[in-house]
């Protein structure tokens, strides 16, 4: 793993809620004074490998303020556990089968993302068959989740 803190955001296609994440987090993370950090996302699926994110998550993180300059979908590799310290899931099918395929001996964090949000939902629900307000709902939950991934790190840096 790098010196510094590398976070890997993972849900089905990579194109829809983990590049908001990346995009959420970058932008938080950056204001926040956490500039030396690596953030990255990636699905577990590999339909849409190479394809920009979804328009419509674009759209609504845009309007947010948020940038998704050069994010293109991949699927996650074996490489990306011993590059990421944090790989973050956003729902529980996806952490399965990320559990699945991380190596014995992986010493990172390996969990749900929401597991850093102050909030009942365990899973960032996929937006993707949903109405315009489900990608609203998914910015707001990551929103949450970056602010207390960042006080996370913030702890462990002091």
């Amino acid at each position: 793993m790098t010196g510094s803190p590398a976070v890997l955001f993972i849900c089905l296609g990579n194109i829809c809620r983990s590049p908001t994440a990346q995009a959420v987090f970058s932008a938080r993370a950056k204001s926040s004074g956490l500039v030396n950090i690596i953030i990255e996302s990636a699905g577990t699926g590999a339909w849409h490998a190479g394809e920009p994110p979804d328009p419509r998550s674009v759209e609504a993180g845009e309007a947010r303020g948020y940038s998704f300059t050069g994010q293109t979908a991949r699927k996650v590799e074996p490489l990306d556990f011993a590059r990421f310290d944090y790989i973050l899931a956003m729902d529980a099918d996806n952490l399965r089968a990320l559990q699945a395929m991380a190596p014995q001996n992986y010493g990172g964090h390996l969990g749900l993302f929401l597991d850093f949000a102050n909030t009942k939902n365990a899973d960032v629900p996929d937006p993707y068959y949903g109405g315009e307000r489900g990608f609203e709902d998914v910015l707001d939950l990551i929103e949450r989740a970056s602010d207390g991934l960042i006080k996370t790190l913030k702890a462990r840096s002091d």
